[in-house]
């Protein structure tokens, strides 16, 4: 089973970096395969940490796939050289613990060393998902063809015209704000090669 979360870390110079990221967690491991290139994977080679957050606030997802949002606040880890998002309902903080090579996508198994709850979770919210399913639609825009990504908005928008908050809604505008964007930028790309 894979997880969405937010994973941050921080380089060497203790600068933070956020980033949606699936975790699967086995035998008592949580495993990240970040594809090169890629922050956190240099991030957590320098520190040998990272951290999992996770959160139901869909705008930090959203805002870091469309780059529209990318600094939300942090706070220092509590056991390993890296930070946790100041706003979260829980995180966990990982040490490295082995590390398999792959051109395209490392496999990092790293050993949770804390764990803490700061609020309670409220229950699952269609709009969040469909968000979260946004963002994974706009993270692969160069690979999927528009009718998929329209398909796929059409249904998703249903969550979120019954279930959405303010949050969801922005977060929600944030991803057809990139699609729209990236579709200009790839029609006066193929007008320019015409």
């Amino acid at each position: 089973m894979i997880y969405e979360t937010i994973v941050t870390t921080a380089n060497s110079d203790g600068r933070p970096h956020i980033a949606p990221m699936g975790v699967r967690f086995e035998d008592g491991l949580a495993i990240l395969a970040p594809f090169r290139p890629s922050t956190t994977l240099d991030n957590v080679i320098a520190t040998r940490s990272a951290v999992i957050n996770f959160t139901t606030d869909v705008r930090v997802f959203s805002g870091c796939v469309t780059g529209i949002a990318r600094d939300w606040p942090t706070v220092p880890a509590n056991a390993v050289p890296s930070v946790r998002l100041a706003d979260t309902l829980a995180h966990t903080e990982l040490r490295l613990a082995d590390m398999s090579e792959d051109e395209t996508r490392p496999v990092l198994r790293m050993e949770c060393v804390y764990r803490e709850t700061h609020a309670p979770f409220a229950g699952f919210n269609r709009a969040q998902a469909a968000v979260v399913e946004g963002a994974v639609l706009v993270s692969r825009l160069f690979m999927l063809p528009p009718e998929k990504v329209d398909s796929e908005i059409a249904y998703l928008r249903i969550a979120i015209d019954k279930t959405a908050g303010d949050a969801e809604r922005t977060a929600w505008n944030w991803l057809l704000q990139a699609i729209d964007e990236y579709r200009a930028r790839a029609l006066s790309t193929s007008a320019l090669g015409s």
